[in-house]
């Protein structure tokens, strides 16, 4: 939820012109230059030592380079946000005209409209910053920190307050916090995956590997920001921060224009369409009173108030409010709201892109099968396998974890018997790990667990129902199909290899005992399989989500085994599946006709991905895009709703238009729900406004041809006006049946342009039988004398503002609902409390002092009956009009 802010390079639009080709990101110099350089050059060059960097000197590099951050915060004062606040068509169109008032000393009329831009702008600058405030407090409750050297002694700081030359500390599971030179590096793996789209991390040394490398993310001696740990611990030298990042390199090549979304689209076009009738309707206006009555600054004055009249003024109040009523709710329901535009988009959402790890499935891998070569369950596969995980002392990984929640297999396989002599460590290469354990019969037995293809090539025999059996072509063969089906089923597998050997103590050549050497000639014993399951509730969700009219696809990096694996577990059809290499051969047309009919995106990049949302976009889909990643930022910018969690990396929940504190599809669904509430209220409003501008307009125009006098003084018109507006700032309160949040309702001009055309001609006809009961029934015909033209046109006047006023305000009532009114669906308590506070001030206007300042007067008592019939038979109408239209699906 946030207030309007500038648009700084940012990691919300970071993404926001990535072609399908990739770009040429700039790179500062002192990246590149650094990763050749030594210890002593590089420290010389950046002009720092081993212990770190002072305190005066971090001051002093602050204000040299700035924060280490990419995106800054933009949020304005007071000032800036009054600024946007009347920044609107709609409230300069009420400026001009209070100036003009002021300027022809019509200041009545002039006071009447400051209040509705008081109204207006004060309401919405309220929520905005309130907004604001909210985003603020947010973001304050996120912290980074990183290990830094600093006068000497390790310190937790800020990671935007790094800066170059600092030295900091890197463990498994921190994010790299700038782009920093390794000087120091143990078995480090750096998941830069993020960047590049690698499945697997890559490996960083203190020597650089490819010194001749023109690619910079292939420097094997730099990690750069936004990239993690994944095993291993370093040092290292931070040798650029914030813009002169590699990331940061990526913003200058993109642009700053930002997406507009389908509310965005779907609000400028009623704005201008009412704006659109005012251009029309007031020259009309305007003209037809001069002639007739030849007062022209009467005339003039009147077509003002008329402009007044049809000018939708609190739209944007009510908007807003609707709309920070909805970021409200949603916050309750674990959705944090960022920009709170998106919470229509949101409810107008028919097409969810989403990733499958965390969403579909638990984010928790479970092991699921132990088995031997031929795939039967077997005890003694998994207690090799928990054998292995239990001594080993490296970083354990989710697959370790798996293993070792089957605590029973400690005590079955008797792993206490056992004593561990040696380890073998894990690494990207050979993709195997082994431990080495002193058996109860004193052998020493290699444990091995690794990728089954590395594994088989360091098989000499395999073991099937207590036999070894050679590992000869014709077995292999056979072998191979077998844990292929495994994976075929969506499992990641490991393959377990054992062999005894004679115990021995480490020799002159090893300090350890056993080495990688040693992974030879194993027997293979055979597979332990994973898989990360599908969420409980996932079923329902996507039922739930089909159920209102959204189409779930599945867009991931994985493969596409995996992947159809658990789309069909949650029940998600794959009839049609495409990969990265597919999207590359289609055109943009071909991809977004291909698009409709997928289900499945698997083996896709970051470029693939938005380019699918564009594409799905294109067909006039509302698209929502939930992912977690740096690499899916782009997609999360590209869509009219992006929607990360509070776990995702710093550049994803910045791209993203809204947080969900849980990465649940049943949180989402609910999101969806009360975005679709808060389109449902917002529409009321401009239905009402709408038709009854339109009708409006016809009685306007009507009576203006043959009555002799202004059916409505300008400041009467006004002050119509602005209780028409107030009676409607409770709209947001509003309840919304239940069939009104069912589908997605995306902005539809035609609709609208429907119901103002068959409704808003229902008020003109009993407009008009009001005026025929004032000029027949009530003599205001009667213009004989200066007194008497006088009385009855104050009379005509003040007949036709209470019932346009009190019709107007009832009929919120019947718009609101698909339903009865009052008798199948009742609006809240607050919108019913203002409608009568409203009508009853209407009726009461005519007897005060300030109907009598307004130029009202008593009406005779024959006109109250007469006007209770007229609601009745108006109300009656309207909800037949109504209840055609809907059966014939036009509205």
């Amino acid at each position: 939820m946030a207030g309007v802010k500038e648009r700084p390079v940012s990691f919300k639009n970071l993404f926001s012109a990535i072609k399908r080709e990739k770009p040429t990101i700039k790179v500062s110099q002192i990246v590149v230059d650094s990763a050749s350089l030594n210890k002593a050059a590089l420290f010389d060059r950046l002009k720092t030592q081993e212990n770190g960097l002072s305190s005066q000197e971090v001051e002093a590099r602050l204000q040299e380079h700035g924060h280490n951050i990419l995106a800054k915060d933009q949020r304005g004062g007071f000032g800036k946000l009054l600024w946007h606040a009347v920044l609107n068509p709609l409230v300069i169109l009420l400026a001009i005209l209070a100036t003009i008032s002021f300027a022809t000393d019509d200041m009545r009329a002039g006071i009447v409209m400051t209040l509705m831009i008081v109204l207006g702008v004060g309401l919405k600058l309220f929520q905005e910053a309130k907004a604001d405030s909210a985003a603020a407090k947010l973001k304050a409750m996120i912290s980074v920190t990183a290990t830094a050297l600093r006068d000497g002694a390790p310190k937790e700081v800020a990671v935007s307050d790094l800066v170059p030359g600092d030295i900091v500390k890197l463990a498994a599971g921190d994010m790299i916090p700038g782009d920093v030179r390794i000087i120091e590096a143990k078995d480090l793996f750096v998941i830069q995956g993020s960047l590049t789209g690698e499945s697997f991390p890559v490996e960083k040394f203190e020597v650089e590997k490819n010194p001749a490398t023109t690619a910079p993310i292939e420097l094997t001696s730099i990690a750069f920001l936004g990239t993690s740990v994944e095993s291993g611990s370093a040092t290292g030298v931070v040798v650029a921060t914030g813009g002169d990042t590699f990331l940061g390199g990526m913003a200058e090549t993109l642009s700053e224009q930002v997406t507009q979304t389908s509310f965005d689209r779907g609000v400028a076009r009623f704005t201008w369409l009412m704006l659109r009738f005012i251009l029309v309707m007031v020259p009309l206006v305007f003209l037809i009173n001069g002639l007739t009555k030849h007062n022209w600054s009467e005339a003039f004055f009147f077509a003002l108030a008329v402009a007044v009249g049809l000018t939708p003024e609190m739209l944007p109040m009510i908007v807003t409010v609707c709309l920070s009523k909805g970021a409200i709710a949603m916050s309750r329901k674990k959705v944090i709201v960022k920009r709170i535009n998106a919470i229509q988009n949101l409810g107008a959402m028919d097409v969810l892109c989403t990733d499958k790890t965390g969403t579909l499935t638990m984010d928790h891998v479970i092991l699921e099968k132990h088995c031997d070569v031929v795939l039967k369950e077997d005890e003694g596969v998994l207690a090799l396998a928990y054998m292995n995980s239990h001594f080993q002392t490296g970083l354990k990984s989710v697959l370790d974890r798996a293993i070792l929640a089957h605590t029973d297999t400690q005590s079955d396989a008797h792993i206490p018997d056992f004593q561990k002599v040696d380890e073998i460590p894990f690494d990207f290469q050979r993709r195997i790990m082994s431990v080495v354990v002193r058996t109860p019969e004193n052998k020493d037995r290699i444990i091995s667990k690794g990728a089954p293809e590395e594994i088989f090539a360091r098989c000499k025999q395999f073991e099937l129902d207590g036999q070894l059996y050679p590992m000869e072509h014709m077995f292999i063969q056979e072998l191979k199909e077998e844990y292929e089906q495994l994976s075929s089923d969506g499992f990641r597998v490991l393959a377990i290899a054992s062999k005894d050997l004679t115990p021995r103590e480490a020799g002159s050549q090893h300090s350890t005992p056993y080495s990688k050497q040693d992974e030879t000639d194993l027997i293979l014993n055979g597979y332990v399989a994973f898989l990360d399951p599908p969420k409980d509730t996932a079923k329902t969700a996507l039922k739930a989500l089909e159920g209102h009219g959204i189409s779930v696809k599945v867009v991931t990096g994985d493969n596409e085994l995996v992947s159809r694996k658990v789309c069909k577990e949650v029940g998600l059809a794959t009839d049609f599946v495409l990969l990265g290499t597919d999207v590359d051969k289609l055109s943009d047309s071909e991809l977004a006709e291909t698009a409709e009919k997928t289900t499945l995106f698997a083996r896709v990049s970051p470029a693939h991905k938005q380019r699918i949302i564009t594409a799905l976009r294109s067909r006039n889909h509302t698209v929502g895009f939930m992912g977690d990643g740096i690499n899916d930022a782009p997609a999360l910018r590209a869509a009219d709703v992006g929607i990360s969690v509070d776990t995702a990396v710093d550049i994803a929940k910045e791209s993203a238009d809204m947080i969900l504190l849980e990465k649940s599809l049943m949180v989402l669904e609910e999101g969806v729900i009360e975005g679709r509430k808060v389109f449902a209220n917002i529409l009321k409003y401009i239905r009402m406004g709408a038709s009854s501008n339109f009708g409006n307009m016809f009685s306007v125009l009507g009576t203006s041809i043959f009555l002799p006098y202004l059916p409505m003084a300008p400041i009467q018109i006004l002050a119509n006006n602005l209780l028409y507006d107030i009676s409607q700032t409770a709209i947001p309160t509003d309840e919304v049946d239940p069939e009104q949040v069912e589908r997605p309702r995306p902005w539809d001009i035609r609709q609208l342009t429907r119901y103002i055309l068959f409704i808003g001609p229902c008020s003109s006809i009993f407009d008009y039988a009001t005026f025929f009961i004032m000029l027949y029934l009530f003599g205001c015909w009667n213009i004989a004398t200066p007194e008497e033209a006088a009385y009855s046109e104050s009379l005509f006047q003040t007949g036709w503002f209470v019932e346009s006023l009190l019709t107007q305000t009832l009929i919120i009532h019947v718009i609101r609902t698909n339903r009865i009114p009052f008798l199948q669906s009742l609006a809240s308590w607050p919108l019913i409390v203002m409608s009568a506070i409203i009508m009853c001030l209407g009726v009461a206007m005519p007897y005060t002092l300030l109907g009598d300042y307004l130029g009202f007067k008593p009406l005779p008592g024959l006109y109250w009956p007469l006007l209770v019939v007229i609601l009745l038979t108006y109300v009656m109408l309207t909800q037949f009009v109504k209840m055609w239209l809907l059966k014939r699906k036009w509205i």
